[in-house]
């Protein structure tokens, strides 16, 4: 997918992606370094099945603890 650098104001860079009715703010200190208005970007979002994995274990002993804790009442 590609991206253009719309417009760069108080660290934040407004990404349009093309062909898309999408816009993107996104920090400055999250894209490569010179970048300036007018710069095109290749962009590619990726699945971390391993973060997934460990967020979903996490919620789930999280939200065990507040039966346990409901049921202790």
């Amino acid at each position: 997918m590609k991206a253009v650098v719309d417009k760069i104001s108080d660290g934040i860079a407004t990404v349009l992606i093309e062909d898309q009715d999408a816009v993107l703010h996104i920090p400055i200190s999250f894209l490569p370094e010179n970048l300036k208005e007018g710069t095109w970007l290749s962009v590619n979002f990726s699945v971390d099945h391993q973060q997934t994995q460990a967020m979903y274990e996490k919620n789930k002993l999280m939200l065990q603890q507040l039966i346990n804790k409901q049921k202790k009442r």
